[in-house]
């Protein structure tokens, strides 16, 4: 019988395997064009370049800002909306429509709207012992990088100052086992998410959306 590890490692050896493969991904992946995606994203406009519009899905929430992610995890997202791995009924029906093309030009146009503070020249916000002890316990930052804003790869999600109703539902959905319309399907985040109370969840994405990072609203003219 193996011996079993800690949970902070088993989770960094999981995170380590997703690397790998994520990198495989990524090298046969379509490049993205910005003047594509600027036209696709018509589609996108209307929830996602609306300042503080919300979702009613499963509970009202400000759409995530996606402006600055970067376009590999953009693609990323779609694909996981697309096969399911994300249950979301709009979402899924947008993703369903998208080739892997449109998902990289898409990523392309959305990536090139970063904003300018860098993990370097953001200003610290220290969180308290509690949250510190939490993000800690789950080993955040060995995901999301500096300040949250630096992934180790760039399929996963900056993180700082997003929107903290937004990364409350995202982390509870992590969660969820079983359910065929609410959830996420994620060996990572789901052994991560799984071992947080909902409060302890709800402080995190709190202090996460206090952090300066480079997401950010890019309303369109027509919203202006």
């Amino acid at each position: 019988m193996k011996p079993l590890l800690p949970k902070p490692i088993s989770l960094l050896v999981a995170g380590a395997t997703f690397f790998l493969t994520a990198v495989a991904a990524h090298a046969q992946a379509p490049a993205g064009d910005v003047k594509g995606g600027e036209t696709k994203a018509a589609m996108c406009i209307g929830c996602h370049g609306i300042i503080g519009y919300q979702n009613s899905f499963p509970e009202i929430h400000r759409v995530p800002k996606i402006s600055g992610q970067s376009g590999a995890y953009i693609v990323s997202a779609l694909t996981a909306y697309k096969k399911g791995d994300r249950k979301h009924p709009s979402m899924r029906g947008i993703a369903a429509s998208l080739s892997e093309q449109d998902m990289a030009d898409l990523g392309a146009f959305y990536s090139g709207h970063a904003g300018n503070v860098t993990a370097a020249e953001a200003p610290s916000r220290t969180a308290s012992v509690a949250v510190a002890a939490l993000l800690e316990k789950g080993a955040c930052n060995s995901c999301h990088g500096a300040n949250f804003s630096k992934p180790i790869d760039p399929s996963y999600p900056k993180i700082a100052g997003q929107h903290a109703d937004y990364l409350y539902v995202a982390l509870k959905s992590y969660a969820v086992d079983g359910n065929h319309v609410v959830g996420r399907s994620n060996p990572i985040m789901g052994g991560t998410a799984k071992q947080y109370k909902l409060s302890e969840l709800k402080q995190m994405a709190n202090y996460l959306a206090s952090l300066d990072g480079e997401l950010k609203t890019v309303p369109q003219s027509k919203f202006r």
